[in-house]
């Protein structure tokens, strides 16, 4: 009599705790390629709407017309675009109050761009944690499913007079497919934490090279909004 060796019918014949073991690699991978899909698409558009907006920046275009046409409500503000909105509204409250110091003007636009430049990194960094966990234990979590099943297969061969391959290579096969299903969470997982990571670092840099920048051109036009010269 043959024996059936498929994936479906290993993880049916698996013991309860292999089970258990299976269904939360399983859990985990689906989590894991669902979080992995959205962050790519967050991340993509940021890029994009980095390199849309450094263009409309620095074409020239007035700051304050720039603000309209972010606030405008054609799209959701993202990214770049918070940072340099919440810089200038705060730019834009404290120069229109009477006895502000340029420095002191500057240095409260600077902090508003310091304090959503945190927030955008926040949402950027979020679910990058859950990848990186599933990327490190999901193997050993597989492995402990092997382990635990290749006990249950010599436990029980221990009851039987003769132990055969054909006995053995069941129960075996059973347990390396928590292993395998193990490798299968684990990989894409860091795959994908290590890029997400990457073009996360390079939007950081962006953002604060953005923000020196503009620190610069808002110190100018302070300078002109408080003594009247360009």
């Amino acid at each position: 009599m043959t024996t059936d060796l498929s994936i479906v019918n290993l993880v049916l014949q698996a013991g309860p705790v292999v089970k258990a073991v299976m269904l939360m690699l399983a859990l985990a991978s689906l989590i894991s390629w669902t979080f992995i899909f959205a962050k790519f698409k967050e991340l993509r558009l940021l890029l994009v709407v980095t390199e849309n907006f450094e263009t409309r920046f620095w074409s020239g275009i007035d700051l304050s017309e720039l603000d309209s046409h972010i606030s405008s409500g054609r799209h959701d503000k993202a990214g770049i675009e918070n940072i340099f909105h919440a810089g200038y509204q705060e730019f834009s409250r404290l120069k229109d109050q009477s006895g502000m110091e340029p420095m002191h003007i500057v240095e409260g636009a600077r902090r508003a761009m310091n304090g959503q430049y945190t927030r955008e990194m926040d949402l950027i960094d979020n679910h990058l944690p859950f990848l990186a966990t599933v990327g490190s234990t999901s193997p050993y979590v597989g492995l402990f499913g092997t382990v635990w099943g290749i006990m249950s297969s010599f436990q029980a061969l221990g009851n039987m007079k003769q132990a055969t391959l054909a006995l053995v290579a069941p129960g075996i096969s059973e347990a390396l497919v928590a292993t395998a299903m193990g490798l299968f969470a684990a990989i894409p997982a860091v795959i994908s934490y290590n890029r997400f990571s990457t073009n996360a670092d390079r939007l950081a840099s962006r953002y604060e090279t953005f923000m020196d920048d503009f620190t610069s051109v808002l110190q100018h036009h302070a300078h002109v909004k408080t003594t009247g010269r360009n």
